[in-house]
């Protein structure tokens, strides 16, 4: 596991659930408090046993952990840069859903050797959508859920999001992710300008 991605969500417990909670999770986890190297690569069991401790001391569901990791990762102010790069993807949620299969070669251009699923969209007509994850670690998919609800808001739209689930097994495993946009235009949203702070 790339190591960004352990950095990303040791931030993500200390920032949430304040330091005490994550020293207890990373003694349970076995890992060092003082956490990860962004740039170094990890053994993915490491990340595995993180979440189950993080599981365990919560009393959250791994799922829900993940959902909230996403959501995170786009709204909490020490993620803005995160948030400028998705931004980028178009001037509506509607665009930026049509941006999302562009998403992996992005942050590629960021860091190069991160390694995210890839992300496939089917646009059903009416409002519906599917996105569909492949690659590496799709059952990840809730991190995407809880970073589509926060763009959703960050855009104003009003859209309802389910996790299908998977569909076949082994290397063609996939993570499905339904988007039903009901409102593109349900509130103001947040300010965003391509140049300068948004």
């Amino acid at each position: 596991m790339h190591g960004l991605i352990n950095r990303s969500l040791q931030c993500f417990l200390r920032d949430t659930f304040g330091a005490a909670a994550w020293h207890a999770i990373a003694d349970a986890a076995g890992v060092s408090a003082k956490g990860f190297e962004p740039m170094l690569r990890y053994d993915d069991g490491i990340t595995l046993r993180l979440l189950a401790a993080a599981g365990a001391h919560l009393d959250l569901p791994r799922d829900s952990l993940l959902e909230d990791l996403g959501t995170y990762l786009v709204s909490h102010p020490n993620r803005e840069g995160l948030r400028r790069l998705l931004r980028f993807g178009g001037v509506t949620f509607e665009d930026f859903l049509h941006s999302i299969d562009d998403l992996p070669g992005r942050a590629r251009l960021a860091v190069a050797d991160l390694d995210l699923p890839q992300l496939e969209l089917a646009d059903h007509g009416e409002g519906r959508f599917d996105v569909t994850l492949r690659g590496p670690h799709p059952e990840f998919a809730p991190v995407l859920v809880g970073v589509l609800r926060a763009m959703a808001d960050d855009y104003g739209a009003l859209v309802l999001l389910d996790h299908a689930g998977a569909r076949g097994t082994g290397p063609e495993r996939a993570e499905v992710v339904t988007v039903e946009l009901l409102d593109q235009g349900f509130s103001a949203g947040r300010s965003f300008e391509l140049a300068g702070q948004g």
